[in-house]
């Protein structure tokens, strides 16, 4: 197959808009029969709930072409299942497992021209999201949804790849306690925004957001889960009831343990243990791991062991393991890649 002439080692983290997209309706009560189309334009009533509430969830995943030369992607299944957690919490309905499965499998071959050749450090990126579309003026849940997927190559995330990032202690809160952080709503994101942009002018690459009680327990990034090792190559998880359960984050934990051997521990994480550690990373699906050389707390600086030069040993190990398998050079758990072309 001819693919798309694009310059795949250099496209940045951005959207480029592909051929053809998924959609679904629900309505009185029941899914319709999803397709594709090639129309990247929404048309929604002014007063349409997603505009008006921000009734909306999302998921993001990616598509890989393998070694030897297939398209796949990596646990589909567990977005599929985050996606109908988030939806129940937001009162809507889930898309089901086996329609999700459909859209993601539909939209990658009608985009197989799209998707970066091996190699090149590209992936195909796909956004599967469900909002409220009717009228709602009064305060309440949406009776009508879209699910729609689409999809667009991407290269990192961060620039300049696995370079260490400096983050800083945010004096904003990233989700409410008891509120939305852990399921994944648009509205999280927003949330972030202001906080993204003055830490940016600032100088800093990303947030550190602390738990919003008592704002002495490490949370997430804006859009990343941590991943922490100590000087004894344990792993440890921030634990929190406001922190997104990232499918990254879990697939770390299982290889961590079952290939690696390492002791891996999910517990609430202080910032002032931040020293002790050796390795800081933030993880998620856009960039897997991104090492963290350094935060800064209110102009207390904590630098990790690892440096401001390359990634640590044991976060290395892992970025390989783990891409290797998406990339099909190590072989993975059962079940946890799905085969597309």
């Amino acid at each position: 197959m001819e693919k798309k002439n694009l310059d795949w080692e250099h496209i940045g983290f951005s959207y480029h808009q592909t051929d053809y997209r998924y959609v679904a309706e629900y309505k009185d009560g029941a899914w319709g029969k999803g397709g594709l189309t090639r129309k990247a334009d929404i048309v929604l009533n002014e007063c349409a709930n997603i505009l008006q509430y921000s009734q909306q969830v999302f998921e993001g995943l990616k598509a890989y072409t393998t070694a030897d030369g297939h398209i796949v992607t990596f646990r589909p299944d567990q977005n599929a299942k985050r996606m109908a957690d988030s939806a129940r919490y937001m009162e809507m309905p889930a898309p089901p497992e086996e329609m999700f499965l459909e859209a993601v499998d539909r939209v990658v071959r009608a985009n197989a021209a799209w998707v970066p050749p091996y190699g090149t450090g590209a992936t195909l990126y796909l956004r599967p999201y469900l909002f409220g579309t009717d009228p709602v003026i009064g305060v309440k849940p949406a009776s009508a949804f879209q699910f729609r997927l689409f999809c667009t190559p991407v290269g990192p995330y961060f620039k300049g790849g696995a370079k260490p990032l400096t983050l800083c202690v945010s004096d904003f809160d990233r989700a409410a306690p008891r509120g939305t952080g852990h399921v994944k709503a648009g509205l999280n994101y927003a949330m972030s925004l202001h906080a993204y942009v003055e830490a940016h002018d600032r100088g800093y690459d990303e947030n550190l957001f602390p738990d919003p009680v008592t704002r002495t327990l490490v949370e997430e990034t804006g859009g990343a889960n941590f991943v922490f090792v100590t000087k004894d190559g344990e792993l440890v998880i921030p634990k929190s009831a406001s922190i997104l359960p990232s499918i990254t984050r879990r697939s770390l934990v299982e290889v961590a343990r079952d290939r690696l051997g390492l002791t891996v521990t999910e517990r609430p994480v202080a910032l002032a243990e931040l020293p002790d550690f050796a390795e800081a990373g933030l993880c998620g699906t856009a960039a897997v791991i991104s090492p963290v050389g350094k935060i800064v707390d209110h102009g207390r600086e904590i630098c990790f062991a690892s440096g401001m030069e390359t990634m640590g040993p044991v976060l290395q190990k892992l970025y390989d393991l783990l891409t290797g398998m998406q990339m099909g050079t190590i072989e993975a758990p059962a079940g946890w890649i799905r085969t597309i072309l």
